[in-house]
């Protein structure tokens, strides 16, 4: 695969450095992602530059041989011995490392994990996606020997650094710090290369197919086979059905700007209170980025949350892009021509959303939004994100166009003035301070 050829610099890797030094072999260390998100390359990478020798043990195509060594684990020592054997790797006390790949298809391999840390010859890597971690994980001792690590698509830095650039985002970062505007010509320099970001993704195998062909189709048709992979899973997840259509509805749900996903749309006749468990095992593969209507924001916003009310992002903003023009075997190299040049007539509001619910994912933050109801009827004020920032809150409304008039931010702010911390725009023009709003382009949303 391309992902397997053209190697990328992730910022897990300086966490999984930090987990060798601080732990020392005391916990293993389990990567949890959704697939094809670059797991076992950031792993194997990590193995081989940082270790005398490693084995890795890919539970998705080993021998029954390999598998049956974790049926008894009592003899340690013939276990290894068996190990380096099979893989023709000779093991060194304290400077070798095992990966467990896909570690969730041998649940007593990960089980073992508390016997071999504790006999601490070895460190230990497992890398495998949540959903299937915990659903292959019922009839077994969860080990709490675990150090525990999320890794998500490439964001919008690594983007930037395979492409080559490794200058554009510290100084981006240090302009946002001192609040500058760039000035028109470099914002739409900038905003061109995001919009190429909001293309291509971070999916390591798109970004391989765009570096080595240029040729937005084959990066199209990488991001199709990762979303039938996904869609595969989730017939896994739920047999129904129900999680694939919810997949699938995402843009369509987006676009119609309602004030939360609209279940029975996705699902004819299915109620959000009967698809929570559902929404939970999703959540957990993380396929998507889920954002809950806080009911009362304040400091605590989990505490508010209603599991009921939810709206639903794609967790690869190119991923998204190629779901929204699902209905066509190929999406034509002239729409993404267009988008790039934001030349196309729909509305992409939608679409700078979805990435924005991406950006603030991958810098830690949980996603929670909040409405408004008018006084005179069914409609409502939304805030598209809210995000804690100290003891207070911040609310951030989303424009793509039309950012002059702001009256859900505004009515937020009313409403929960002892509460605000700094009140955000992100939108697609330069930077600037306006009558106490921030307006942030795009491009700088890694930075709240």
């Amino acid at each position: 695969m391309a992902e397997d050829i053209i190697r990328f610099k992730r910022k897990i890797y300086n966490t999984m450095l930090n987990w060798k030094k601080e732990r020392n072999g005391d916990t293993a260390l389990l990567i949890q992602g959704a697939r094809r998100v670059g797991k076992s390359t950031i792993a194997e990478e990590f193995a081989r530059n940082e270790y005398k020798s490693y084995i890795l043990i890919d539970f998705s195509k080993i021998s029954k041989e390999v598998n049956e060594l974790f049926n008894d684990i009592s003899d340690l020592n013939y276990l290894f011995i068996r190990l380096q054997f099979i893989f023709q790797v000779k093991l060194h006390e304290r400077e070798s490392v095992i990966i467990f790949d896909e570690v969730q298809l041998q649940p007593k391999a990960r089980q073992a994990i508390k016997h071999l840390v504790k006999d601490h010859r070895y460190d230990y890597i497992e890398t495998g996606s949540l959903i299937s971690v915990r659903s292959k994980s019922t009839n077994i001792i969860i080990p709490s020997e675990e150090t525990k690590v999320d890794m998500f698509p490439m964001d919008y830095e690594e983007f930037r650094w395979a492409l080559g650039d490794t200058a554009t985002i510290p100084l981006l970062r240090s302009v946002f710090e001192k609040k500058m505007s760039l000035g028109d010509a470099v914002h739409r320099k900038l905003m061109r290369d995001f919009r190429l970001y909001m293309l291509v993704g971070g999916m390591p195998q798109a970004v391989a197919a765009y570096i080595k062909t240029n040729n937005f189709t084959e990066v199209d048709l990488a991001k199709r086979d990762i979303i039938a992979l996904y869609e595969e899973d989730f017939g896994k997840i739920d047999g129904s059905g129900r999680a694939k259509a919810l997949y699938d509805d995402i843009p369509a749900q987006l676009s119609r700007d309602a004030a939360r996903y609209q279940v029975g749309n996705a699902v004819p006749e299915e109620k959000p209170n009967r698809i929570i468990n559902v929404l939970k095992d999703m959540e957990d593969s993380m396929t998507v980025n889920i954002a809950f209507h806080s009911d009362d924001p304040n400091v605590g916003l989990a505490l508010t949350k209603n599991p009921e009310y939810f709206k639903m992002y794609t967790s690869d903003t190119g991923l998204f892009v190629t779901l929204a023009f699902k209905d066509s075997d190929i999406t034509e190299n002239i729409i993404y021509e267009k988008l790039l040049n934001d030349k196309l007539s729909t509305n992409l509001g939608y679409v700078y959303e979805n990435v924005i619910a991406q950006m603030l994912r991958a810098t830690g933050k949980n996603l929670f939004y909040h409405t408004i109801p008018y006084a005179e009827g069914k409609k409502y004020y939304e805030v598209d994100f809210v995000i804690t920032e100290k003891h207070k809150i911040s609310p951030i409304e989303v424009k793509s166009s039309g950012y002059k008039a702001h009256k859900s931010l505004d009515e937020f702010c009313v409403k929960f003035s002892n509460r605000i911390m700094n009140k955000y725009l992100i939108y697609t023009k330069d930077y600037k301070r306006e009558n106490g709003i921030e307006y942030i382009p795009v491009y700088m949303t890694m930075f709240l």
